[in-house]
């Protein structure tokens, strides 16, 4: 903030020390309303997470990432490649609600949703007070030489966050290449699924990795939203932010001492205590203005409000508020600049809704085969097409064939006329259609075929049909 002295802070990040080392971090262990918040949130949106891919709807697995095989689910909705663009605005949408999001809250996605802040805080970070201490005794323990305590607590840290780490790699996993997959490789072993098991284990090596050592450097280094908020917020987002008119006033922060009245002295109500630093996972100094690392964890607030009870001064001391709202008193208001994502979030929504009603469950390609003329046979016309018959469900269709909807004239298929697509599956071959000469209107005629099953239309698609030209 430019109220604020000294802006050298921003020059340097609380992870890395005056030397370019890496400086880890031990924050106190955090308590307070918004934490018991967020820990109901976090271990709602964990079970949510661990149980989605194992979850079936008809069939189709509830939530689907297959980018090797491009087969992808979302809700229980099977994507295929031919419903890419489906998934394209999907992932427009999700990427203008988290800006419309963030335009107006601020980066509370990675404080209370993101995966990885739920993971270190929520599961890893406890496990570590339970087994290293709190702040004070993580620090001191760090220090202290490889004696037969020090072996025990790590090794034990280390055996526990691995299985965890395991456990994490096997839910990434059956996002990635489907449960019923990954139930297979438990039940043939290894061996046999050598490249799935090969992959399960980089996975649990990049998850512990992340969670025993990385941690909040993929906050600050390899996550890119850290840096787009910059662009986002403004004056009045919304975020976890320091009252630095109340927190400063004219004397500027001070000790607490209770024999003053800090209102006659003009001393701001920080105490400059420092807890607010001391629970950040971030390393942080919430009281140096909105930065780059901080997550909008909460921490904080709980921590200073717990403080201000303490020394009998209001809290809020910091909230959730903007800039503007601290500085100004202004009231939150909704700005044309989030009406203008609301609209667009709005549009996307409805296209894809839209798009949504008009997919089918089978999708039928039908084109004329490259390079081939028509051909006489008696007074009928004959082209030649190629067909691709795509089935997106769950259940297979056991007699499809095809028939001309507005047009007399015979389909006649390679093969079998009646066939099978089997659930998930694709059929593809070569067929024949004929009409009367007399009943073509020009060279060049649009014919719509419908795909049955049995008496059960379930698609239509249309082609071009090539006759002889007309000298009249």
């Amino acid at each position: 903030m430019s109220n604020l002295p000294d802006e050298a802070f921003r020059d340097t990040i609380g992870t890395i020390d005056e030397g370019g080392k890496r400086k880890f971090i031990f924050p106190k262990k955090p308590s307070g309303k918004f934490y018991e918040y967020r820990k109901i949130v976090s271990y709602i949106l964990l079970g949510i997470l661990i149980a989605n891919p194992f979850i079936k709807i008809n069939g189709n697995q509830f939530m689907m990432f297959n980018i090797i095989e491009r087969r992808f689910n979302i809700f229980g909705l099977p994507f295929w490649p031919q419903d890419f663009y489906l998934f394209v605005i999907s992932m427009l949408v999700g990427v203008v609600f988290v800006i419309l999001f963030t335009v107006v809250f601020g980066r509370i996605f990675c404080g209370w949703i993101c995966p990885q802040t739920i993971f270190l805080e929520m599961v890893f970070r406890r496990i570590e007070y339970w087994i290293d201490g709190d702040r004070g005794a993580q620090s001191r323990l760090a220090r202290q030489e490889w004696n037969a305590e020090k072996i025990r607590k790590r090794l034990t840290k280390w055996i526990i966050f691995f299985l965890i780490s395991f456990g994490i790699a096997n839910v990434f996993l059956a996002y990635l290449v489907g449960s019923d997959t990954l139930f297979l490789m438990i039940e043939q072993g290894p061996v046999s699924q050598a490249s799935n098991f090969i992959a399960l284990l980089i996975f649990t090596g990049v998850f512990y990795f992340v969670f025993v050592w990385f941690r909040e450097q993929v906050c600050i280094i390899a996550c890119p939203y850290g840096r787009l908020q910059g662009v986002l917020l403004d004056n009045k987002s919304i975020n976890v932010a320091y009252d630095f008119v109340r927190g400063e006033k004219e004397q500027g922060r001070a000790k607490f001492n209770k024999k003053e009245d800090r209102a006659l002295t003009g001393k701001g109500d920080c105490i400059d205590c420092h807890q607010c630093v001391h629970v950040c996972p971030m390393g942080i100094d919430i009281r140096n203005g909105t930065q780059l690392e901080c997550t909008n964890c909460t921490a904080c607030i709980d921590e200073c409000d717990s403080i201000m009870d303490s020394v009998g001064l209001p809290k809020g001391l910091i909230r959730y508020a903007s800039e503007d709202e601290i500085e100004k008193k202004e009231t939150f208001k909704f700005t044309a600049r989030m009406k203008g994502y609301t609209a667009v979030l709005f549009i996307l929504l409805s296209v894809f809704v839209g798009m949504l009603f008009l997919r089918t469950n089978v999708e039928a390609i039908i084109l004329r085969l490259p390079g081939q003329l028509f051909q006489h046979k008696g007074d009928k016309i004959s082209n030649v097409y190629t067909y691709k018959i795509v089935n997106k469900t769950m259940k297979d269709y056991s007699d499809i064939h095809f028939e001309l909807i507005d047009q007399k004239g015979e389909i006649s298929k390679v093969g079998e006329q009646h066939f099978k697509v089997a659930k998930e599956g694709i059929s593809q071959g070569t067929l024949f259609i004929e009409i009367n000469e007399v009943l073509l209107e020009s060279d060049k005629t649009k014919v719509k075929i419908g795909v049955y099953n049995g008496n059960e239309l379930l698609e239509t698609t249309t082609t071009n049909f090539l006759g002889p030209r007309s000298f009249n």
